[in-house]
């Protein structure tokens, strides 16, 4: 295997894989604050402030993912 495809295939798997935990963390957040409003409508500003904050936590890891998979691109 070349060099160039070695590197190409690192940058897939981290940004493939690195992307694929934080997709499914943001469909269970999302699944728990719609949970959580059909049982309580009242806390909806509470709740969607809350899911918020958490979706930006698990999308700030996939952010990290990128950023190594380009760093595996462009530095290495």
């Amino acid at each position: 295997m070349e060099a160039e495809a070695a590197k190409t295939l690192a940058m897939a798997l981290a940004i493939g894989l690195g992307a694929f935990g934080p997709g499914i963390g943001v469909g269970l957040i999302g699944k728990g604050a719609l949970e959580a409003l059909g049982r309580n409508p009242e806390a909806s500003g509470k709740i969607q402030s809350l899911a918020i904050l958490a979706i930006a936590f698990a999308e700030a890891i996939a952010i990290y993912a990128l950023v190594i998979a380009l760093i595996i691109g462009f530095v290495m």
